[in-house]
Formats: structure tokens, sequence, C-alpha cells
């Protein structure tokens, strides 16, 4: 999993379309598939565009040297009171 992660904040190309942008968030689902969200930036106008969906597969760091666009959260967990568990409660069956 942290392999993955690994690219959360890179500037990327996919080597299917040739979409650029930063890897804006890592999805695992259930059947084992690894996907981004790929936000190419702003427009013209100024305004942001919106990200679209690549497995990570397809997805190579454009300027890998120069790290992560920002400072990636270390997603510690931080235990809460009762009102903020840290741990979500099981799922049920």
């Amino acid at each position: 999993m942290q392999e993955h992660l690994k690219l959360l904040g890179f500037r990327v190309r996919d080597a299917v379309t040739g979409f650029e942008g930063v890897v804006e968030s890592v999805s695992f689902d259930l059947y084992g598939c690894v996907q981004a969200i790929v936000r190419p930036g702003l427009d013209e106008k100024g305004l942001p565009q919106d990200g679209r969906w690549f497995d990570l597969k397809r997805l190579t760091a454009t300027a890998p040297g120069d790290g992560p666009v920002m400072a990636v959260p270390t997603f510690v967990v931080v235990a809460g009171g009762a009102e903020k568990p840290a741990f979500p409660s099981p799922p049920l069956p």
C-alpha cells in the first residue's frame, strides 16, 4: 500500500492518453484495482479543471526529482474522545 501512495502529490503523465497533472488522491477498491485522481490544474481563465481517474500502473512521474507539489500528510491516527474515536467501529455482518 505504501508503495502506491508514493505518487501522491507528484506531477504525472498517463502512458495511454498523455494526460498530465498532479496525483490528488489514491484509491484502493475491493477488487484489487489501485487508481488515482489526476488533476491537471487551472484552465486559461484560472479556474480549476476536473480531475480524472487512472490506473496507477499507467502513471509515470514527470519530474520525480522535484518531489511532491506540497507536503504529503503523515496520516497518523491520533486518539480522540468518545465523540471522535480514533478507530471506527467494526463493520456490521
